[in-house]
């Protein structure tokens, strides 16, 4: 689904990204962690054109959208979430989903009223257990409800490849296990691809089918959570002695 080759990306005297090469199949969930300052988020930045690269190419269901604009890229059914949620604090929770609505293809392709929008809005609402809060102005919620919100606005574009940053920054253990559940679920009852970046690792190894680090710009691994935590440059890089006995 999709494909990154050669992908580059500096900034005046630092790369921050170093020549990434990856592939990403259809309905896969695929782990990204790496130390701070490893690349992980500039490259969820490239693959979803907040960032153009310096060079390299990034393909999507066979279109090289390397140039395409980050809204293109929306149409094309590539989503994101973010590390620091990206609300609109003054809306509520509902308006907040309604504009991610109204920002997705089907929206004008189906020709949808505001009425339907809103709709659709709580369906994905009721889907991550936020109905409850549709009225609530978002400046006023924790951040666990916040986490949620960006989950049902990146469902509302109606995507089919998700990038997830750092969901569980901020939350507690039992939230954490409760997102996590959701991100598994969703990705199986919306047939969606996900790339998911992640220091939680006690989370990402049982969450995911197969883990790339990345280090100093670079991946250094790729494979399944079992051969990740074994493997020694890992280990040197990131993870800590403490991790082999997982």
């Amino acid at each position: 689904m999709l494909q990154v080759d050669s992908l580059t990306k500096r900034f005046g005297g630092i790369t921050a990204v170093n020549n990434v090469s990856l592939r990403i199949s259809r309905n896969e969930i695929v782990g990204l962690i790496g130390p701070n300052g490893s690349g992980k988020t500039t490259l969820v930045n490239l693959i979803s054109g907040f960032y153009k690269p310096d060079s390299g190419r990034v393909i999507f269901e066979g279109i090289d959208i390397t140039g395409k604009r980050a809204d293109e890229r929306v149409k094309l059914g590539i989503a994101r979430t973010f590390q620091i949620p990206k609300v609109i604090g003054n809306m509520t929770v509902l308006q907040n989903v309604v504009y991610a609505v109204i920002g997705s293809k089907r929206f004008k392709e189906r020709k949808m009223t505001l009425a339907e929008a809103g709709e659709e809005a709580l369906y994905y609402l009721d889907i991550v257990n936020l109905l409850r809060k549709r009225d609530i102005l978002c400046r006023d919620l924790p951040i666990y409800e916040l986490r949620l919100l960006e989950l049902a606005r990146a469902l509302a574009l109606n995507p089919k490849f998700i990038m997830v940053d750092e969901a569980m920054a901020g939350l507690n253990p039992t939230e954490a296990d409760n997102v996590a559940k959701l991100i598994e679920r969703l990705r199986e009852e919306f047939n969606l691809t996900i790339v998911w970046v992640e220091h939680v690792l006690r989370i990402i190894m049982k969450s995911v089918e197969r883990v790339v680090v990345m280090s100093e710009g670079e991946v250094i691994a790729d494979g399944v959570p079992y051969e990740i935590v074994r493997n020694i440059e890992v280990i040197k890089a990131y993870i800590g002695e403490e991790m082999i006995k997982i």
